[in-house]
């Protein structure tokens, strides 16, 4: 299982074709507290670079865009309940939707971790 970034804040953990996307420490510590979030709808298909989510917090809303192209498979209706999550588990418990890759090789051209950690430092 590989995890990438991208310059949007949003991470993917992919496994085959199948990868699970959220979004990244440095994204919800900008955000601030999340309230609420606007996950895509099961079965839709989005480009990669797509808006697929909306998360907004006490400071900001911020859109959740594609890092990849491909159909949601699930939603995090936890994350939907409890908002918060975001916050204190962003890379487990916090994730945002599941999607079935139309493109993996897509990945390749997202950030690896030391590669974001840089960026994010300097944004």
């Amino acid at each position: 299982m590989s995890i990438k970034y991208t310059k949007d804040h949003e991470w993917v953990s992919a496994e085959g074709d199948a990868a699970t996307v959220g979004i990244t420490v440095h994204a919800q510590d900008a955000l601030g507290d999340v309230v609420f979030v606007d996950l895509p709808e099961i079965g839709k298909t989005f480009a990669q670079g797509e808006v697929a989510g909306v998360v907004e917090s006490v400071k900001a809303a911020a859109d959740v865009f594609m890092p990849v192209s491909g159909e949601i498979t699930e939603v995090n209706e936890a994350l939907r309940a409890d908002p918060s999550l975001a916050n204190s588990d962003p890379l487990a418990a916090g994730w945002f939707f599941k999607v079935k890759l139309s493109d993996p090789s897509q990945l390749d051209a997202l950030l690896d971790a030391a590669s974001y950690n840089k960026f994010a430092a300097e944004s």
